[in-house]
């Protein structure tokens, strides 16, 4: 004979049911297999234990058994993401009337910060000739100067467009998240970046038979988009010695920390990267603070 299933727990059942709206919501199915792994093992930990009888302390001693099980902190963190979702969710439909988790600190994540290339290797970059591999040496060079000189986003540098180049007063407008707009000034290098790029693209545009707003355009006339933006960056720091790991965003963070380095006020460089917090920015103090004391490692007679 055939031993009968064990009856699902509560806590099982009301697991389904969230992932069946996670599903029906078209939640990307790497979120809802996160959740879903989770959830088994919360499910399993808490046993036939009804929500009433679930607090704080037992979510707390889930996340200590997630510990000795010898997960690190970033999955541990990912498991209290998914029971907070879990538990929103718990009480839109009437099922429990607080959420325990919410009341469960997130494990403090060590912060990434980005390795950086120094000032020396952002000018050997720029101040070279393109690779002969670049398809389109004055565009490319242009994008290059556009991300590091200005601290600019890759979804930013596309979205530019020939008039919001003001060259008269060196800003460029540039819309950030949430459609917020912000002026980020540019300098010589920029400036003979567009002289250099601008009638390359008229030309192309006019065999083309094409007419569009956007500054960076392909060979076709069209757009450039992220992801093209991305490969060229990637293709053309390896071209020029630079680690495979830099991508447009890390251009971002060398123009935040060169700023800082060379003196720039905190709060100016918050302004020109577009962050609404200035806790944002203040990543840049951190990666500065390595420079300086490899600086002093490296001079300070007391310091070898």
């Amino acid at each position: 004979m055939m031993k009968a299933k064990p009856a699902r727990s509560e806590v099982e059942k009301s697991i389904d049911g969230f992932l069946h709206v996670l599903r029906q919501r078209n939640a990307s199915s790497h979120t809802i297999k996160a959740y879903a792994g989770d959830l088994e093992v919360f499910a399993s930990y808490i046993g036939a234990r009804p929500w009433k009888k679930i607090d704080h302390l037992a979510i707390r001693g889930f996340l200590s058994h997630l510990y000795d099980k010898g997960l690190g902190k970033t999955s541990v963190a990912r498991a209290l993401a998914a029971l907070r979702s879990l538990y929103r969710w718990l009480a839109q439909e009437g099922m429990v009337e607080q959420n325990p988790a919410a009341l469960v600190s997130t494990p403090k994540l060590p912060q990434k910060l980005p390795r950086v290339p120094t000032i020396e290797e952002m000018n050997n970059v720029l101040d070279g000739e393109m690779p002969e591999f670049a398809a389109f040496p004055e565009r490319d060079r242009l994008m290059l100067e556009l991300l590091y000189s200005c601290g600019i986003r890759n979804s930013e540098l596309v979205g530019i467009d020939t008039g919001d180049i003001r060259l008269s007063s060196e800003a460029i407008l540039i819309r950030g998240k949430g459609k917020k707009e912000r002026y980020v000034p540019f300098g010589n290098s920029v400036a003979a970046g567009l002289a250099q790029y601008l009638p390359v693209r008229s030309k192309i545009l006019s065999e083309r038979r094409k007419n569009t707003p956007a500054l960076l355009i392909n060979q076709r006339g069209g757009r450039l988009t992220t992801r093209s933006v991305g490969r060229i960056i990637k293709k053309i720091a390896v071209g020029k010695g630079l680690s495979p790991d830099v991508h447009p965003h890390t251009l971002r963070h060398a123009f935040g920390t060169h700023m800082l380095e060379e003196g720039a006020d905190l709060r100016a460089i918050q302004e020109m990267l577009g962050h609404e917090r200035l806790s944002t920015t203040q990543r840049y103090t951190q990666l500065s603070m390595k420079h300086v004391l490899d600086v002093y490692d490296r001079t300070h007679p007391r310091a070898k």
